[in-house]
């Protein structure tokens, strides 16, 4: 039997009065006859038609004597250096409800269906720190998840889960707030040091301060141990799934899940882009880092405090001091405050990643970590803006060599964002360059040997975003990409042009760059076909949305 769906260019016909406007009103209007997964899944999309078997192997290359298995040598992918690159897309932030729920299942269903018949990959989703363990500490409810993970699996779909020990709200993107958990929250409340703080005291409730990881003031443990023991409950109650329909698990370092510091903030317009953020390293805890790092050389001038002369979050670089072209970034006291202050960001990731490694070893989920792509002031001898976030890359030093050994050396996907991104699509006066920056970390990561995926930094459905992303995938400068994650699925993904252009997308991936665009003319009603193959039933049975 085989499953169609029928739709105008748009998921969603807009034309049709009675038909749902928007993806959560999308319920009860696809119907369907139960399935048994022993047999083979196959789509067609008018004259595109694409594969998809059902059982996925890991991909193993030899490099310099050196063997490794990449993750993501699945089904239908682009061929970077020999190795198929598949499609993943990002689920709603909100995807599970702050009471513990699923939200929207019949919508969800009915869009990992179509997701399925395009082509894709799998799905990613962030698991909340503030939503699972949110009453109590070490009482955490995964029953939201459980029954995405199970969906995901009925659709013969994979899942990238976020660690996501941050909060939800205030950045790019951010459609919904979730705090920290309240318990968290309240030992903030009696101490604000757990939270990063900038020169002028403003506090950051994102994420919890770096400087505090191996202090045990989290109702008696540390950050550290709260984090591997939120990931310890995850892999005792997914461990049937994971290396199956679990691929990856991301593992959350800082703000947007990050590794960096929260050194541009959107919240109440803190900051805006292309200011170059400021540095936060003014809680205590990290203030007597600093100084017993200025000490332990003899310098303890340097360890009073963070630089005088850095400016503010919206500044220009060359209206500081620290900053501009001959600044005090490039004294030997820049050199030792960039060294430490980029250190103990690296120090946190390795920690964090290594308490990974241990409670996911033999799971046969990879594991990786996101690093922020920050592109504006890319084109200044300072690279102010990556100096605060905790990247010290200079045009005198690379500073994503570091990061990459970190993730390289446990195996660890370096997930990368911005691949969408042009240099001529960006203002001049921000001097940016977002080619050039993953240029750089192509070869970084190529250079020690890690495997790298990418990202789109903003929501984008536009056909010259996706050939960027087709282009930067492939491994002509440095690495080629194991996989890429597309920000992110909602009823705009689902409209005619926006659909048909993820679907031209998937299909180029998977032949290896290829321009695999529908054809033109099929303007009309594009049928998505998504079935099963039965040998003794092979009649259609049509699901439409009215």
């Amino acid at each position: 039997m085989a499953l169609t769906l029928r739709s105008s260019p748009s998921f969603i016909n807009p034309k049709d009065a009675k038909s749902p406007k928007t993806l959560e009103e999308f319920h009860g209007c696809v119907s369907y006859v139960p399935f048994k997964p022993v047999c083979n899944l196959w789509a067609k999309c008018s004259s595109l038609e694409v594969t998809l078997p059902r059982e996925k192997t890991l991909f193993s290359e030899e490099k310099n004597g050196d063997k490794r298995e990449w993750l993501h040598g699945l089904s239908g992918g682009h061929k970077a250096g020999g190795r198929k690159v598949p499609v993943f897309v990002m689920l709603p932030l909100d995807t599970v409800s702050f009471g513990g729920n699923l939200n929207r299942p019949r919508a969800l269903n009915a869009s990992l269906m179509a997701l399925k018949s395009a082509g894709v990959e799998g799905v990613m989703v962030d698991a909340w720190w503030g939503l699972v363990e949110k009453d109590v500490p070490l009482n955490y409810n995964w029953d939201g998840y459980l029954e995405l993970v199970q969906m995901v699996q009925r659709h013969g779909l994979k899942l990238q889960v976020v660690m996501s020990f941050h909060q939800c709200g205030g950045n790019v993107g951010d459609s919904c707030s979730i705090p920290l958990p309240p318990w968290v929250l309240e030992e903030v409340s009696k101490n604000p040091d757990l939270v990063y703080t900038d020169r002028s005291g403003r506090r950051n409730p994102e994420y919890i301060s770096l400087g505090c990881d191996s202090l045990p003031l989290l109702k008696g443990r540390t950050p550290i141990q709260a984090y591997s023991d939120f990931m310890r409950s995850f892999r005792d109650m997914f461990k049937d799934y994971l290396g199956g329909v679990i691929v990856e698990i991301q593992v959350g370092m800082g703000p947007c899940g990050e590794l960096r510091y929260p050194s541009y903030p959107e919240s109440n317009g803190t900051w805006r882009f292309p200011g170059i953020g400021e540095f936060q390293c003014y809680d205590k805890y990290m203030r007597a880092s600093l100084r017993a790092s200025a000490e332990a050389i003899g310098k303890g001038d340097w360890g009073k405090s963070g630089p005088h002369d850095t400016g503010h979050y919206n500044q220009f670089l060359e209206d500081t001091g620290f900053f501009r072209r001959e600044g005090t970034w490039n004294t030997d006291y820049g050199q030792f405050f960039l060294e430490w202050y980029s250190g103990k960001l690296l120090e946190h990731g390795d920690q964090i990643l290594a308490a990974a490694e241990g409670i996911f070893q033999g799971t046969g989920a990879k594991l990786s970590g996101k690093v922020a792509g920050i592109h504006w002031h890319y084109g200044s001898r300072s690279h102010a803006a990556e100096l605060t976030a905790g990247y010290y890359n200079t045009r005198y030093r690379d500073g994503y060599l570091p990061i990459a050994r970190t993730f390289g050396k446990r195996g660890v996907i370096l997930n990368f964002t911005c691949m969408e991104m042009r240099d001529g699509e960006q203002p001049a006066y921000a001097n940016c360059s977002p080619e050039g920056l993953v240029r750089q970390v192509k070869m970084a990561t190529k250079t020690t040997y890690t495997e790298l995926a990418g990202e789109n930094a903003l929501e984008r459905y536009d056909d010259r975003a996706f050939a960027q992303v087709l282009t930067t995938s492939q491994s002509d400068s440095g690495n080629g990409l194991s996989a890429f994650t597309y920000l992110r699925m909602n009823k705009r993904l689902f409209e005619g042009e926006n659909w048909r252009n993820l679907v031209n997308f998937v299909k180029s991936m998977s032949e290896g760059g290829r321009d695999a665009r529908l054809s033109e003319q099929d303007t009309g009603h594009t049928k998505l076909y998504v079935g099963f193959l039965d040998e003794q039933n092979i009649k259609t049975k049509e699901a439409v949305p009215v």
